[in-house]
């Protein structure tokens, strides 16, 4: 009995033993463990390296404004033919302002003045006095104090272009008082003149002393220069 039981007691004692080996191993695979969950994966940033960070607002270019287009220049005025500007005289009678009025007694001043050469011509002069331009157009009318119609006018004379005056410029025209001598010429002494810048605007001017005219007597065209009248 007594050796019975103690072969009984040894496989109780092997598997007593076997049990506490296997808990012991069982703890030591449970403490090599992980105590916590692997942590998750690294970012793009974090796998590289390097860390990223915002751009520095002083550093970051700053957007440009576009500039304004530069206005052109306004053409200037053309200028006027002959190098005259804008508002000067210009052929026909015309400025760059528009067409030119017709000279009157209202805006002109007219003289009779006595002359060396030619003999027996005078010439009148007529200044614009007025503050626009005007022109002196065609001859003028001119008769004497006991003339029945107006003296006869030299076609030969007409000029080129139309005499513009501005204001304080003068225009020329030459009389001739005398034309050839003969019995019924009826010379006589002048001593006021009467001159129409147009057939509704004309004013009487003094005669110099001493003028005398017959029938023969003429006039020619404003003319531009006092050279160019007493050609005629």
């Amino acid at each position: 009995m007594r050796t019975l039981a103690r072969r009984l007691a040894l496989p109780a004692a092997a598997l007593s033993a076997a049990l506490a080996l296997t808990a012991c191993q069982s703890g030591t695979s449970d403490a090599s463990a992980p105590a916590t969950a692997p942590s998750s994966a690294a970012t793009p940033s974090q796998a590289s390296g390097t860390p990223e960070s915002p751009a520095d607002p002083a550093t970051a270019p700053t957007p440009t404004t576009p500039s304004k287009p530069t206005k052109a220049a306004s053409p200037t005025k053309a200028g006027a033919p002959g190098g005259q500007q804008a508002g000067g005289k210009q052929p026909g009678g015309s400025t760059s302002d528009g067409p030119v009025r017709t000279c009157t007694a209202a805006d002109t001043k007219v003289v009779a003045s006595k002359v060396s050469r030619p003999i027996n011509h005078l010439v009148l002069t007529v200044t614009n006095v007025g503050g626009r331009p005007c022109n002196a157009l065609n001859a003028p009318f001119v008769g004497f104090e006991d003339s029945q119609a107006p003296i006869r006018i030299l076609e030969d004379s007409k000029p080129q272009a139309v005499v513009t005056l501005a204001p304080g410029e003068s225009g020329y025209a030459s009389v001739i008082l005398t034309g050839e001598p003969g019995p019924d010429t009826h010379g006589r002494t002048v001593r006021k003149i009467s001159v129409y810048l147009t057939s509704d605007s004309g004013k009487t001017v003094t005669a110099p002393s001493g003028t005398f005219a017959d029938d023969g007597a003429a006039v020619s065209y404003w003319q531009r220069t006092l050279e160019d009248a007493l050609v005629h």
